[in-house]
């Protein structure tokens, strides 16, 4: 039996202890309401820290966020070499919401809001200098207005593809004669296998993570990509030939969901939004650093460059922009601003 005094003391301690409680429920709240946000993040590239782009911008979001003061608000976990599924669905998750964050070409997202396959259009830009100063003027806008109509999705910040689109091959190949016939991997995106056709080739449209065993069983005679990421996934020992034709300066994008930037709160959002965009200005700098390096070493591994005739191949290509915009001619604006900045 408990007795009236004891059981008066329970209740004065039950008191206190509610008071204490009461007290300090604003803090816990604000505790919980600041719990940290956590964020997918995917690429197609291997998890190479110098070479793969996606990698690299990770790791400079990750700086750049502690650097804002956001390391312990913002959780990002990187989910390379395709973990999360190839691009075309991946894309498609972040436009569900169900991924909050993907880093790859502009040319993936294309599939959905096809106006975006502008920047595909080959020989269009000239360097990466050019398209820094290009989508600074405002070219890059229309293309960011129109993904995130039509596909939910936010550009929020550019970098660069770690050096322009060449083309590997297991012969040399030197001119559009050289190319007719080979069989040659393109994105699934029908600007850049339409490029690839004029310059002469059988594009050949498939998926990224299928690319090493298509080339080691003969489906294919090549790919056209940038020096670091033939680097970095070992196309190179498969294929010995890197033609210099430098037919297209894919811009890197990162894609943010709609449904993830609707949830944040706005302050938090604007420091998240700053980091991501000093994260690019960083992978820029970054990867123009490193293509001359990776191009070096591909030779190291046997990789024989050709210098081959970069102006026949682009005058086999002039079309594709005329028709283009013939089809969508809201890209004519875009297209006469790239073309009339300077690097």
């Amino acid at each position: 039996m408990i007795s009236k005094h004891v059981n008066r003391r329970i209740v004065l301690r039950s008191s206190a202890a509610a008071a204490a409680w009461l007290a300090a429920a604003p803090a816990i709240i604000g505790r919980a309401q600041a719990a940290t946000m956590k964020m997918r993040c995917s690429s197609s590239l291997p998890n190479d820290p110098k070479y793969a782009n996606g990698r690299v911008y990770y790791a400079n979001l990750i700086k750049s966020l502690k650097a804002n003061g956001l390391g312990e608000q913002i959780e990002v976990t990187f989910f390379p070499d395709n973990q999360l599924g190839q691009e075309i669905d991946v894309i498609n998750s972040v436009k569900l919401g169900v991924i909050d964050l993907m880093v790859s070409g502009s040319s993936i997202s294309a599939n959905l809001v096809p106006l975006v396959g502008t920047f595909d259009l080959g020989y269009l830009f000239t360097s990466y200098q050019q398209q820094t100063k290009a989508f600074d003027a405002g070219a890059a806008k229309p293309i960011e207005d129109a993904l995130l109509k039509g596909g939910s999705i936010h550009i929020i910040a550019w970098a660069y593809n770690f050096g322009a689109r060449s083309v590997l091959a297991k012969k040399p190949v030197k001119t559009p004669e050289d190319l007719a016939g080979l069989k040659i991997r393109t994105l699934p995106n029908p600007i850049i296998t339409e490029c690839l056709r004029l310059m002469g080739a059988a594009a050949t449209p498939l998926a990224f993570g299928e690319i090493y065993t298509a080339l080691q069983a003969g489906v294919l005679d090549g790919l056209e990509h940038d020096p670091p990421t033939i680097l970095a996934s070992k196309f190179y020992e498969t294929a010995k030939h890197y033609a210099l034709t430098q037919h297209i300066f894919s811009p890197l994008a990162v894609y943010f969901s709609d449904t993830t930037f609707n949830r944040m709160a706005p302050k938090l959002r604007d420091g998240f939004l700053d980091a991501a965009k000093q994260a690019a200005t960083d992978t820029r700098a970054h990867g123009l650093a490193v293509e001359k390096e990776a191009l070096a070493t591909l030779v190291e591994k046997g990789v024989t460059v050709v210098e081959c005739d970069k102006e026949a191949f682009r005058k086999r290509v002039l079309p594709q922009t005329d028709n283009f915009i013939k089809a969508r001619p809201e890209a004519k604006a875009v297209v006469d601003l790239i073309r009339a900045t300077q690097a």
